[in-house]
């Protein structure tokens, strides 16, 4: 059974990342050992106390002491009450809650299609990828809005220099041009032929990102969106979440591309007026 009553945590540091996203750290008192049992692509809820709940991806997950990270926007009431706070603040934690991105020891080569602050949802399976010496399977295309809206510039430099990395950016800086993740994938897929492709950022365009999977022979059963942007409650009450007739926070947020189309279809057959 879930327990309402969050556990304690303490913010440790945080830095800025891009232009309204900052980088925080912290730490569960008293944790346990089923506290590092997190799946890459779950998430927490994050208390301030005195004003309310939201739920956060994992950036990293706890470890021993209790230490993880999350990439947080200041896009509401409690993330923006969070940004007031000093290091040493009390807050309180609940999680891991969902279903984090399936295994991908197996595939041959593994495409990434990140958009913004996407990104973070997919640190962890990066990581853990990487540490597994999966290095040469994987390839990342990371897309933002420009230079100031890129995120985790520490882990896209040491992920460089270990896998294949395209970035792109919607607005022409330096004197090239402006493009979308969408562009370089066509030439990726020709010498690439991935077996799985994941995907996290705004919902059109992982539905973009999907349907091209399609048209150039990946499977739909090798192909996974995460809606992370959509979680709200962490409980599936609060009905934000839906994706057809899915809670996200509770299958979701990571769904094979051949469930989402099925909840779609349902939640249309539904709406048809009779």
């Amino acid at each position: 059974m879930v327990s309402l009553v969050p556990r304690r945590m303490q913010l440790l540091e945080f830095h800025d990342e891009g232009e309204i996203a900052r980088y925080f750290s912290f730490a569960l008192e008293s944790p346990r050992p089923g506290d590092q049992a997190v799946m890459p692509g779950q998430f927490f809820m994050l208390t301030v106390p005195g004003v309310g709940e939201v739920p956060f991806t994992y950036l990293s997950p706890p470890d021993w002491q209790g230490r993880f990270s999350a990439l947080i926007r200041a896009e509401g009431a409690v993330s923006s009450a969070l940004f007031e706070l000093k290091p040493g603040a009390r807050l309180g934690y609940r999680g891991p809650f969902g279903t984090g991105w399936p295994e991908l020891w197996s595939a041959r080569r593994v495409l990434a299609v990140a958009g913004g602050s996407g990104l973070a949802a997919m640190a962890g399976l990066i990581e853990a990828l990487l540490r597994g010496g999966r290095q040469d399977a994987l390839t990342l295309v990371y897309g933002a809005r420009s230079r100031v809206h890129q995120v985790l510039p520490r882990e896209r430099e040491q992920w460089r220099g270990s896998l294949e990395l395209v970035e792109t950016l919607e607005r022409a800086e330096d004197g090239r041009p402006g493009c979308t993740p969408l562009e370089p994938l066509p030439a990726l897929f020709a010498s690439l032929a991935p077996e799985a492709v994941l995907c996290c950022g705004p919902e059109p365009m992982m539905r973009n990102v999907a349907e091209l999977c399609l048209a150039h022979n990946v499977p739909v059963t090798g192909i996974w969106l995460s809606m992370e942007r959509r979680l709200e409650c962490g409980m599936g009450r609060c009905g934000h979440c839906y994706v057809g007739r899915s809670s996200a926070c509770q299958e979701g947020p990571v769904y094979r591309y051949d469930r989402y189309l099925d909840l779609l279809a349902e939640d249309e057959e539904v709406r048809r007026p009779c």
